[in-house]
């Protein structure tokens, strides 16, 4: 019922501002909760510490409006040219308003302005909504993991291997 008032809210008033910036090691309780809401394995809150505190990352953040709470992030990892997208994550009840695209295509900008030129990334074969935000950026499948992963009953689940090239 929540969702389906969501939607309806969204349909009434539109999608509410989200402020992108880069994420910061003070995030990185908010960055934990949204990735434990959006993984059957969340990272924890020094985790993140960890990843934002790495030359080799990169992450934004989108916030509800400018000053406020993180409702999604994105965050990368590599060595130019080259990148790998660790994760991307949206508040549940913030899903479908365009957020995960749009922290994609930023990140697209600032890597390119960085000299990156190819992203990677690996995602659950059955996870359709990242397969379709991915396809609608740009990524095309290079490859194939069998039993990468394990799905909610334990089941060995694959990853694809994606690809963009951004230069």
């Amino acid at each position: 019922m929540t969702g389906l008032l969501t939607r309806l809210g969204r349909r009434a008033f539109g999608p509410r501002e989200v402020a992108l910036r880069p994420a910061r090691p003070a995030d990185a309780e908010a960055l934990a909760r949204l990735h434990g809401q959006s993984f059957r394995i969340g990272w924890d809150a020094a985790e993140f510490e960890r990843l934002l505190a790495n030359r080799l990352s990169r992450a934004l953040v989108g916030t509800d409006g400018p000053c406020g709470a993180p409702v999604g992030f994105i965050l990368l990892s590599g060595v130019s040219p080259e990148i790998e997208i660790l994760s991307v994550a949206v508040e549940p009840g913030r899903r479908g308003e365009g957020i995960a695209r749009r922290l994609v295509e930023a990140a697209f900008g600032m890597l390119a302005a960085e000299g990156f030129q190819i992203v990677f990334l690996e995602v659950e074969e059955g996870n359709a909504p990242a397969l379709r935000l991915y396809a609608r950026t740009g990524f095309r499948e290079i490859g194939r993991r069998a039993g990468y992963y394990r799905g909610a009953a334990g089941e060995p689940v694959a990853a694809l291997t994606m690809r963009r090239d951004i230069a």
